[in-house]
């Protein structure tokens, strides 16, 4: 009886070292996409499973951060928001930062949350951080229907703000906020494996970021009141976003094709620097973490 060799056998499946000084994988990550979608779904359940109001959550803290930001910046400090009312015009803008700063806060914390998992079984480490990206998109949603319903509401008050069909590229700022998201969370959470106190400099880091990122202002104010300031909101892509997606909500405000092809150059860039990242990491962070 002929008795086929362990040599001659096809293997469903090979796992072999990581060689390669870059990879994405794409292919490995499609096998383990039922995964990717587990992962998901975990997210969703149990973050505020135990909690009173559980997915109610995000709602409340836009909802306030909002109302805070319309009463101290517009009402006070009298910042002018054009022909849209002052809350509308805080919210369009804490809508898109809160998803890249959930983006960024939980993906940078990959490899020391999910140590025990890492250590025990193999999968594509690129699937935690991704299902976070994903994850964070219901959040988003959860989020936009809220704007929506404002929206309607100042619509029949007689706001003259309206849609226009470039709604429609909407999404590309999402999916630039979600990358640029996820390639700098790849990049802090691959320093954080050595470096722990970095995870408490994020969180006060993304907090000041957030002032120098025109969400709760418009980018012209800044470059009209204060000139010498003007070179932070200029060179930062987040600026960019957060704007561009109030002209499409809202109509308000402008869109600079210089700055938008700067964003996206500076996204895809950090994105693949983080992956690298990422890759060298996880061949040997699990001696660190």
């Amino acid at each position: 009886m002929h008795k086929t060799s362990y040599s001659e056998e096809e293997w469903l499946y090979e796992i072999t070292p990581k060689n390669k000084f870059f990879s994405l994988n794409l292919k490995e990550v499609w096998l383990y996409r039922d995964l990717l979608l587990l992962f998901v779904k975990r997210d969703i359940v149990t973050v505020y499973k135990q909690t009173v109001l559980g997915p109610l959550w995000y709602l409340i803290q836009p909802l306030f951060t909002a109302i805070t930001f319309t009463i101290i910046f517009n009402s006070v400090a009298g910042i002018e928001t054009g022909k849209t009312p002052a809350f509308l015009f805080n919210l369009a803008g804490i809508i898109i930062w809160n998803y890249f700063t959930s983006c960024l806060n939980e993906t940078s914390d990959t490899f020391k949350k999910n140590a025990s998992i890492f250590g025990k079984v193999y999968f594509p480490r690129i699937i935690m951080p991704m299902s976070i990206v994903i994850t964070n998109l219901v959040k988003l949603a959860i989020q936009l229907l809220i704007f929506i319903g404002f929206y309607m509401y100042y619509i029949s008050q007689g706001m003259s703000n309206t849609l226009s069909i470039s709604v429609i590229y909407f999404p590309l700022l999402v999916l630039i906020m979600g990358v640029m998201g996820l390639g700098l969370g790849m990049i802090i959470s691959s320093l954080v494996t050595k470096y722990r106190d970095l995870t408490f400099l994020v969180s006060f880091g993304v907090q000041l970021l957030m002032y120098v990122s025109a969400v709760m202002y418009p980018m012209q104010l800044i470059k009209e009141k204060l000139p010498q300031f003007g070179w932070l909101i200029e060179y930062n892509p987040l600026a960019y976003v957060v704007e561009t997606s109030r002209y499409i909500l809202l109509n308000e405000g402008s869109v600079s094709f210089y700055g938008l092809v700067y964003t996206v150059v500076f996204t895809v860039s950090i994105f693949f620097i983080g992956l690298l990242i990422f890759n060298q990491t996880e061949k040997k962070f699990i001696d660190t973490v």
